[in-house]
């Protein structure tokens, strides 16, 4: 029964957690005005999920923007994000929530919830690499401060690349040209 329990806990903080962002409240004040629907039932796991994520959420949006990969997390669909920002607490920092419990969970919170049809493998593939980057010892906050020097090297190189690329149409044009007018 604990597990049924867990799950529909995890329903009621997602959705406490999209209405925060919605409503643009924090989520403890959401909670704290009545703005839960009554059949959510909210339990103490779901306040403890709640309250966690609304205290992690600068550290949760540092993982999750490190592991989406090309996705900026404030384009994220609300709901994903929310979905992203609950497994990422559970799997950071509940001990007794086994990683694949957690993720299995968002998988199906994001096919009933999600915004895109295929919103339960972009949660999955996200809480994948979190899970494996944890697993491997990697800190993915660090990675996301050494980010911005990584993404200016990449510019400089793209900058670099570009003015080549200019050129090598124009220099392909004149030879047509010169073929044409023979």
């Amino acid at each position: 029964m604990k597990r049924h329990e867990r799950s529909l806990a995890r329903r009621c903080a997602l959705q406490v957690l999209y209405q925060s962002e919605i409503l643009n409240k924090p989520a403890d004040q959401v909670v704290e005005e009545g703005l839960v629907p009554d059949e959510a039932g909210m339990g103490d796991y779901a306040r403890m999920l709640i309250m966690g994520v609304s205290s992690h959420k600068t550290q949760l949006d540092r993982i999750i923007s490190v592991s989406s990969q090309n996705w900026a997390i404030d384009r994220m669909p609300v709901v994903d994000r929310s979905i992203l920002r609950l497994a990422a607490f559970e799997l950071k920092y509940v001990d007794d929530v086994p990683v694949s419990v957690a993720i299995n969970e968002a998988v199906e919170l994001a096919k009933e919830f999600g915004g895109e049809d295929d919103s339960h493998r972009f949660v999955n593939g996200i809480l994948g690499r979190i899970a494996r980057d944890s697993e491997s010892g990697i800190d993915p906050t660090q990675a996301v401060e050494e980010e911005p020097a990584a993404q200016a090297a990449d510019e400089q190189v793209q900058a670099a690349e570009a003015p080549a690329d200019a050129e090598a149409p124009a220099q392909a044009e004149p030879a047509k040209t010169d073929e044409a007018a023979e």
